[in-house]
């Protein structure tokens, strides 16, 4: 079993950012399937605007986290590998966790731009912050095209991650969860 650890506040970023992007992917997945008109239509106006306002929060956040965590794991780094691991599963696990840092940051920043691209608020929670760029609604539509597919790539990279974790905890049992794990 192994005895190295991601220290507290890497675990802690990676739980805080696990839930945070479970919501923004389920209110993404709301977004999609209604649009604000579906959303106002069977929920009422106040809560189709409170998705979408806590949908672009929880975005901004993400971002915000992201890049404290890039900053704080490459100043404190990683524990060594687990012994255990074969080679495959260190490279797949190594570029899961790679490519999930980069979706996790551009699809916040994507979503930024699309959205003052189309010239709708930027919100963090009641604040509306800079739009970044101007309005072009062709810009807009396509980058929303890739916020979608970054969004989709997530959910795989996630579920690969997940399974992968649940395989080293459940079957393997070689001490690989406990290395991000916030308790024992």
């Amino acid at each position: 079993m192994a005895d190295a650890r991601y220290s507290l506040h890497q675990r802690l970023l990676h739980w805080i950012i696990a839930v945070l992007v479970l919501l923004a992917l389920i209110a993404g997945a709301f977004l999609w399937a209604y649009g604000f008109e579906g959303l106002r239509n069977t929920f009422g106006a106040t809560i189709a605007g409170a998705f979408y306002k806590y949908h672009k929060t929880a975005g901004v956040l993400i971002l915000g986290l992201m890049i404290l965590r890039v900053s704080v794991r490459l100043s404190l780094g990683a524990p060594a590998p687990v012994a255990t691991l074969t080679a495959t599963e260190r490279i797949l696990s190594t570029w899961v966790q790679r490519l999930l840092y980069v979706a996790l940051i551009a699809m916040p920043v994507v979503g930024w731009l699309a959205t003052a691209a189309g010239d709708f608020p930027v919100q963090f929670f009641d604040m509306t912050l800079p739009g970044l760029i101007g309005e072009n609604r062709e810009l807009s539509e396509s980058l929303f095209a890739v916020h979608t597919a970054l969004g989709l790539s997530i959910v795989m990279l996630a579920g690969l991650h997940v399974a992968g974790g649940l395989r080293h905890w459940l079957i393997k049992r070689d001490g690989v969860m406990r290395r991000m794990s916030l308790f024992g």
